[in-house]
């Protein structure tokens, strides 16, 4: 696993049950545009990262990963409270995190602690 993806992951493991957060967002966080699609789709199966918080930009499902389908990220989002409208989107208003500084230097800080809890977690 490289540093980008243990970052990667340890950004969407921090985004809270119920909020969202987009693509760019998380790509935003880690410095890295247009590559978190492409870790999230490498998500080894041991790790409990609920990859089900990252939507697109347009508040869209968009799943990284054929074993990852709209209709089961639309189950689990919806099974932590977060409701789509009946055209697909999110209401941003509603369910956008909004990580303050100290969150994001807490994660980004402790990455390999948070990959290491994660693994943890489904063993």
């Amino acid at each position: 696993m490289t540093p980008f993806t243990r970052s990667v992951y340890a950004v969407v493991s921090a985004i809270p049950s119920g909020s969202v957060a987009s693509y760019g967002m998380v790509a935003a966080i880690v410095e890295r545009p247009r590559a978190v699609g492409g870790a999230l789709s490498t998500l080894p199966e041991e790790l409990n990262v609920p990859w089900c918080r990252v939507i697109s930009s347009s508040g869209r499902i968009s799943t990284p990963s054929i074993h990852h389908t709209a209709q089961i990220q639309r189950a689990l989002l919806e099974d932590e409270g977060v409701r789509l409208t009946e055209g697909g989107r999110i209401d941003w208003e509603r369910y956008e995190w909004k990580p303050t500084e100290a969150d994001l230097e807490r994660v980004l800080g402790t990455v390999d602690t948070e990959v290491a809890r994660l693994r943890d977690v489904d063993a």
